[in-house]
């Protein structure tokens, strides 16, 4: 878990933020931070493809769909059959691939208003802001999950998104998502809810 979030603080954070700033000879702060929002958002599509070439992790993308499909079904008010969940969409805005999406888009705007600074102190301000940013980014996915039509051109982009996040589940991958989504909305009984278990 240590290495990942070192990884993943060198991947979207210190490259594109040193990108960023190694174009001080823009003068135009608004530039500077598309330039960096682009390089991050371009490492973060670059990754998902990499890790894509992995049979395993395609196979995780596939239950990642069959997660959206069933969660859809539900909202639907449809049954909760193998049947009913391969007819839904595998895209849903609440989706955390969408979710880093916004967080790096928001976060060309925020890091525009700070400013420039030493590569230090930009570097510093971007892990400071981060949890702002990304409650900026939770909320916008709640607001897009309750107003999903209103706001279908703004959720367009995270939605596209997911086609390189999720795949097209089998039947045994849908009922394993039927299955845990039934167990998240049937509160336990008997000896396991005496048990706490």
């Amino acid at each position: 878990m240590a290495v990942a979030f070192l990884l993943s603080i060198v991947l979207f954070i210190i490259i594109p933020t040193w990108l960023g700033h190694m174009t001080l000879w823009v003068e135009n702060i608004w530039v500077q931070n598309l330039i960096e929002g682009v390089s991050r958002l371009g490492i973060f599509l670059a990754y998902v493809l990499g890790i894509r070439a992995f049979e395993d992790i395609r196979r995780v993308f596939q239950y990642h769909g069959a997660e959206h499909k069933a969660i859809n079904t539900y909202e639907d008010g449809a049954d909760l059959t193998v049947e009913e969940v391969a007819q839904r969409s595998r895209l849903h805005p609440s989706c955390g691939t969408s979710f880093l999406l916004v967080v790096i888009l928001i976060s060309i705007l925020v890091f525009a208003f700070l400013g420039n600074g030493s590569w230090l102190w930009k570097f510093g301000s971007r892990i400071l802001l981060l949890p702002v940013i990304a409650g900026l980014g939770y909320e916008f996915i709640r607001l897009s999950r309750r107003y999903r039509k209103q706001m279908r051109i703004l959720i367009a982009p995270g939605l596209w998104v997911q086609n390189l996040t999720t795949g097209e589940p089998d039947s045994a991958q849908i009922e394993v998502a039927i299955a845990a989504l039934k167990r998240v909305l049937i509160p336990p009984t008997g000896d396991a809810a005496a048990s706490g278990d």
